[in-house]
Order: C-alpha cells, then sequence, then structure tokens
C-alpha cells in the first residue's frame, strides 16, 4: 500500500526526490533534510503529491 510521492526543496520549490510513503503507517507529511543540487545545499524538503 505504498504511494508514490514526490519531495520538493522549502527553498526553491523544485521537486529533487521521488520516494514511496506507506499512508497506513504514516499520517503525517514526510519533511526530510536533504541535498538540493539547485540551491547548492543541505535544505529542508516535504512531501509533494
Amino acid at each position: 500500500m505504498a504511494d508514490i510521492v514526490g519531495l520538493t526543496c522549502t527553498k526553491c520549490k523544485n521537486r529533487n526526490y521521488v520516494t514511496t510513503v506507506n499512508k497506513k503507517k504514516q499520517s503525517k507529511k514526510m519533511e526530510i533534510k536533504k541535498f538540493c543540487k539547485f540551491c547548492r545545499a543541505s535544505v529542508l524538503h516535504k512531501e509533494s503529491k
């Protein structure tokens, strides 16, 4: 039951990563600090469709 979601940079709003999330186990939106190649820094990325 995993859904495919994109991770969007909070600084430049580019969608950089794609991952899967089990919606039955996780109710909140995923937030991960990852490297953004457009900002050239480690920035918080939030889950988007």
